[in-house]
């Protein structure tokens, strides 16, 4: 399994799995694992088709440790579809917008385990693993309505979720962001709800020390002056409502 290292320290792992691709016209999703010492998270594990793959190699990276948390950005299906397989096959507790916890259930989750999935407040949280506090940030609107990203503060990475997003590249690692801003544009014009809430994410996570951004789907931003060009990007593009009346049309024959 070709996993990428995002950090590693001997004692705090970043492990991005990047080749469960499900196939077919599926979207390609990454999952992201992070290990401090006994205990790990997966973040965003994803739907039926890579959720075997998935739960295998997490259990490989996970070794002796325990996993511990699991974390859902929002409720779409190529995050929560297999949440209850993940729940009757771990000891973990799943964290997802307060907003989505009566939605989610839908997916198929037994009754049985409903108590390990916990809300998070519209304003985040911290999740304190094994003695490392992650932090669970508000980032509503980017694009669902109840969304949320992780800052692991000892690695100083940021999980992005579909903020980054990027499609129909070969590359892992985006090291020309002029290039890369074509992979981007078309999705995050029409998924991200509009300028002013791009604009108070950007302000936002300005003040955090940032080394890479990891979206959940394509590549992701290295090095200050990438993250930096990629929030800058970010906080001037407009999109969503501030182009809502060219929707907004009467079909003709």
């Amino acid at each position: 399994m070709a996993n990428t290292v995002l950090f590693d320290d001997g004692e705090h792992r970043n492990i991005l799995l990047e080749d469960f691709d499900p196939g077919g016209a599926a979207v390609q999703a990454n999952q992201h694992v992070i290990v401090h010492d006994a205990q790990g998270m997966i973040l965003d594990p994803g739907g039926h088709k890579v959720y075997s793959k998935a739960l295998s190699e997490t259990y490989a990276l996970l070794g002796d440790s325990q996993l511990r948390y699991i974390f859902f950005s929002h409720q779409d299906p190529d995050i929560v579809a297999a949440m209850n397989g993940w729940l009757m096959t771990t000891d973990a507790d799943a964290y997802i917008s307060r907003l989505w916890m009566r939605f989610v259930p839908h997916f198929g989750l037994d009754h049985l385990l409903s108590e390990r999935l916990k809300p998070i407040p519209d304003e985040g949280m911290l999740l304190n693993l094994n003695g490392v506090e992650l932090v669970i940030l508000p980032a509503h609107f980017l694009h669902s309505t109840g969304n949320f990203q992780v800052y692991d503060p000892v690695a100083k990475v940021l999980y992005s979720g579909d903020l980054g997003a990027s499609l129909g590249m070969d590359y892992l690692k985006v090291t020309d962001f002029d290039e890369h801003i074509a992979y981007m544009e078309v999705f995050h014009r029409r998924y991200m709800a509009a300028n002013v809430v791009m604009k108070a994410w950007a302000n936002m996570v300005r003040q955090l020390d940032i080394e890479i951004i990891a979206p959940q789907h394509g590549a992701y931003f290295q090095g200050r002056e990438m993250v930096a060009r990629f929030i800058d990007w970010c906080a001037d593009f407009h999109c969503g409502v501030d182009y809502i009346t060219e929707l907004y049309n009467i079909p003709s024959a």
